[in-house]
């Protein structure tokens, strides 16, 4: 039975957007609307040639054999999309990849926008597939911190239980969502929520009066337990345009101090990773690249640097 919020959108690849790219796309996507004579925001993306479909199948057959390798059956997966790099910033989306989906072994259960319903929902996504969601098809970059079994175990029950999971699930999306607002959700709030769903005491059902369990029940728990988003600057002109025209982009969430200062804080992955590394003991973290021609996989919880380039103690495998 497919559950309502809870499908993969026929046809169509999870569409994300991080706030970071408010400041550089939303000028962009404003006059590009514009010009074209309407906000057209959600098309496929990039074509993709064969040859970069096979080497991005092989990149996520690499991944799935470190999941195997790993004796973890849950994992905080987030991946390279959007071209973050002037922010610092190298991942925009993450999902849960688990052993047990009923979608393949280590697909990714995450929160996408839906374009044409102008909502977000949840749906599993096989791992070449989530891959193949980046913007840059001829490099990418995945991240994999893997649980311990207690840990991990807590998340994939909250994951696998389809009405706790969509008990999270917001009505509104906003892809630059304040984490201890209800208003709206962006899709690494809801993981984080998921999280705070998994391992705090919150209920685990919607309350009897038929609202929704407390996603501020499990806001303050994250905030509780030290969870820090991650604080972007962003540039007036582009906020002060961005609404009129970017349907997923919204500032009445925010602290007005914040909105003053023009640093609003967004959940992105590198925020969750943080969380992950403090609150469960036991994490690991690997790290994977590829340029098109060889992957490199780094483990521990140093970052690559810049390009996909080995370092000392990196594993190294060419792509065929």
């Amino acid at each position: 039975m497919t559950l309502p919020c809870l499908r993969r959108p026929p046809g169509r690849r999870p569409w994300c957007r991080p706030a970071t790219a408010l400041a550089t796309a939303a000028l962009l996507l404003a006059a590009s609307a514009a010009q074209a004579g309407s906000p057209v925001f959600c098309g496929q993306g990039p074509e993709l040639t064969a040859r970069q479909q096979d080497r991005l199948l092989q990149f996520a057959a690499r991944i799935k054999q470190q999941l195997d390798a790993s004796g973890s059956r849950v994992a905080l997966v987030s991946r390279s999309g959007l071209d973050l790099d002037r922010f610092q910033l190298r991942y925009s989306h993450a999902g849960i990849s688990l052993k047990a989906s009923a979608n393949g072994a280590w697909s990714v259960r995450q929160l996408y926008y839906a374009c044409d319903e102008s909502r977000p929902r949840l749906y599993d996504q096989g791992m070449a597939g989530f891959v193949m969601g980046n913007d840059r098809p001829d490099t990418g970059f995945v991240s994999l911190v893997l649980l311990p079994d207690d840990a991990g175990a807590a998340l994939q029950a909250a994951a696998l239980d389809n009405p706790r999971a969509l008990s999270l699930l917001a009505a509104r999306y906003s892809a630059n969502a304040y984490p201890f607002s209800q208003r709206y959700q962006n899709c690494n709030q809801w993981v984080a929520e998921l999280m705070a769903l998994a391992w705090a005491p919150l209920p685990a059902a919607p309350s009897p009066d038929g609202g929704r369990p407390p996603r501020a029940a499990a806001q303050q728990w994250l905030r509780d337990a030290g969870y820090a988003p991650v604080p972007v600057a962003v540039n007036s002109h582009a906020l002060m345009f961005a609404g009129p025209f970017v349907p997923w982009i919204h500032l009445d969430d925010h602290p007005q101090d914040d909105l003053y200062a023009l640093k609003l804080q967004v959940s992105l992955p590198t925020a969750l990773e943080a969380f992950v590394q403090r609150q469960v003991p036991g994490a690991r973290r690997l790290e994977l690249c590829h340029d098109g021609q060889q992957v490199v996989l780094r483990r521990g919880w140093q970052p690559m640097g810049p390009g996909c380039r080995a370092e000392a103690g990196d594993e190294v495998f060419e792509l065929n």
